[in-house]
């Protein structure tokens, strides 16, 4: 969805605006009454386009971590948008009663991958400005609540959630070593997200090439989306302060 921008800060949108509204009143005699909005309309309107034409900046104190989190935004855009076009296609194909169960798993975990852009978005505001040096603190609070869930869990979960104790301690060392531990973090969310990818990928396939109404199927499906689910977890915990 395109953002409204301030006509002032774009002054070609304003010209084009001005002479749009000369011309209606001018020499097509619309009243000026009916050009001032439509004038207005167009300068908001070419603001806008010219704002969404812009390269994405952040204000961060550290070049390569500002690259590297508009990489992770826009992988997490790409989740989003797959995930969306998979809950629709699920909605269309899984329409048997003894389907429903699988349905609601897999529209639950589009649902929660269909979070992430507004996940990292947080996560940037939260980075903006060398105070939001991650902490040696803050990364022991994140190890923490991931070692009282990895103790309780089994499987796949016990799996992923091993993975991401590994990260925060490789985190943990990087602060404590005074570097900056927040690139870590986004190089353990970009892995996390193209996880996500290739298991949306992988229930695509399902639903397009296999028997929908063979209960191996479903199990499978059920199984994939147990696992979006859990990476749409670790993310929570990753991002969390």
């Amino acid at each position: 969805m395109m953002k409204l921008a301030n006509p002032l800060y774009y002054p070609s949108a304003v010209l084009v605006a001005g002479v749009s509204l000369v011309a209606g009143v001018r020499l097509a005699k619309v009243p000026s009454g009916v050009m001032l909005p439509v004038a207005a309309a167009i300068a908001t309107v070419g603001a806008s386009i010219r704002k969404s034409q812009e390269p994405e900046t952040l204000n961060l104190d550290n070049p390569e971590l500002a690259s590297e989190l508009l990489m992770v935004r826009r992988q997490a855009k790409v989740v989003a948008e797959r995930a969306n076009e998979l809950r629709q296609e699920a909605t269309r194909l899984l329409t048997q009663s003894t389907q429903l169960d699988v349905l609601a798993a897999v529209q639950f975990a589009c649902d929660r991958a269909g979070e992430l852009p507004a996940k990292i978005d947080e996560l940037s505001r939260r980075m903006q400005g060398s105070d939001s040096l991650l902490s040696v603190g803050d990364l022991q609070k994140q190890l923490a609540g991931v070692e009282m869930k990895l103790r309780s869990s089994s499987g796949l979960v016990r799996e992923q959630l091993t993975k991401l104790v590994e990260s925060l301690q490789r985190n943990i060392q990087l602060a404590r070593e005074g570097q900056d531990a927040r690139q870590a973090q986004v190089a353990s969310l970009s892995t996390l997200i193209l996880d996500s990818v290739s298991v949306l990928q992988e229930m695509q396939n399902k639903l397009r090439s296999s028997n929908l109404i063979d209960a191996q199927t479903s199990l499978e499906l059920r199984s994939l989306s147990d696992e979006l689910s859990i990476f749409q977890e670790n993310v929570d915990l990753l991002v969390s302060q």
